[in-house]
């Protein structure tokens, strides 16, 4: 059996078949329960009492508050029971009673739950090669579903989801890196947007955006993203870039190096070209006379004696 909570609430056999949980409770007594299955010892009763009808002080008017019945504990054993049969007989043991402390906990293998799948991949994605780990967080990213904990009530599902929010923005932010190290950056512009839209004061998917528009080739750009970012840092929290884009700043400033010249141009190494008369190597001197004849002169004596 597996669970699912990066989204709504399910429950699958071994068939991969989705199991029918029931109503609102029952699939947010499953939540609370698969939020900590990797914990040692049960769910303390107080806390799935505390998830599940959790009760937001700013809603306005009885009717919008989710107060605990009178007799909350024998409510929960009495949705504990209902998930029980929703699991069907099989699976009867997923969800076991603890009488000291008393609780109730979640039998299953943390693997079998994508919360903890998730975390895995994208701890095992750490210090790969771009390949590896664009591949490892592509697997991690594709379990996310939706809200996460989405059947857990807001006030309860707030603190737990606003930190797995944060690692799944870090996922999707590491994967891009990876890809932009793989090239090409062109398509990922529009994913490093939405994730700035989303969070205008996040440095390092700004960085991220600014780097692959300089790759893709859009330098102009790259400088007005930068001064954006430093903008909306100034007038949202009165601070100045990080060290990160104040050096992708001056990156940014500083003009690229000229290639080398193409082999064969005049002046470089290569097939050598037509070369200056200053630059010519000094002409051989030339041959030394050769030595005279017996007697010394014998030619010059002869050329006159057949005058």
């Amino acid at each position: 059996m597996r669970f699912f909570i990066l989204g709504a609430t399910e429950a699958h056999d071994a068939d991969g078949r989705p199991i029918p949980l029931g109503g609102p409770r029952v699939r947010a007594l499953l939540t609370a329960l698969a939020l900590r299955a990797d914990r040692p010892g049960p769910v303390p009763v107080d806390s799935l009492i505390a998830d599940i009808w959790a009760d937001d002080p700013t809603a306005v008017g009885p009717a919008t508050r989710d107060l605990p019945p009178a007799d909350a504990p024998a409510a929960l054993q009495a949705l504990v029971g209902r998930l029980r049969r929703a699991l069907g007989d099989r699976h009867r043991d997923a969800v076991v009673h603890s009488a000291a402390p008393p609780g109730y906990r979640l039998t299953a293998d943390p693997d079998t739950i994508d919360l903890f799948r998730f975390q895995h991949l994208v701890r095992t994605a750490e210090r790969q090669d771009p390949a590896t780990e664009a591949r490892t967080l592509r697997a991690a990213l594709a379990l996310w579903r939706g809200p996460v904990l989405a059947d857990l009530p807001e006030p309860a599902r707030r603190p737990a989801a606003a930190r797995l929010e944060a690692l799944h923005r870090t996922a999707r932010r590491r994967r891009a890196a990876a890809d932009l190290a793989l090239g090409p950056a062109e398509p990922l512009l529009p994913e490093l947007r939405e994730l700035i839209d989303a969070d205008p004061l996040d440095e390092p998917a700004h960085a991220l955006y600014i780097r692959a528009l300089r790759a893709a080739g859009r330098p102009a750009q790259a400088l007005a993203a930068y001064e954006t970012v430093r903008t909306t840092l100034a007038d949202r929290l009165g601070t100045t870039p990080g060290p990160e884009l104040t050096a992708l700043y001056a990156e940014l400033l500083t003009p690229p190096a000229a290639p080398d010249p193409t082999p064969g141009e005049p002046g470089t190494r290569g097939t050598p070209a037509t070369l200056r008369p200053a630059d010519r190597p000094p002409a051989p001197p030339p041959p030394a006379p050769a030595p005279p004849g017996p007697g010394g002169g014998g030619v010059v004596r002869q050329a006159r004696k057949g005058r």
